[in-house]
């Protein structure tokens, strides 16, 4: 599978998990979505969202990855930052 293919199913799979953390259906979640600015994600779903992700993807240190981040940069994340990092991260 292709890099780009890849990542575009890595962003699918965030979109259901970002929702799962909202507790609200898909409203326009995309690649380019910033989780601060378009979502409003608070810290602490980060957290749940990691949890997510490790549970999906547990050969991706995504945690190691998050807190290696200052707390704006985390915040000013966008899906596709995230999508992006699992994608090159985990085996193919």
């Amino acid at each position: 599978m292709s890099t780009s293919a890849r990542e575009t199913q890595v962003v699918e799979t965030l979109i259901t998990m970002i929702s799962e953390v909202l507790g609200e259906e898909d409203f326009g979640i995309a690649a380019a979505t910033s989780f601060r600015d378009d979502i409003g994600f608070q810290s602490i779903q980060f957290v749940a969202l990691a949890e997510l992700v490790q549970e999906q993807w547990p050969e991706v240190d995504f945690v190691g990855w998050l807190t290696g981040k200052q707390i704006e940069e985390v915040m000013a994340l966008r899906v596709g930052d995230v999508a992006s990092f699992i994608a090159n991260a985990s085996p193919s």
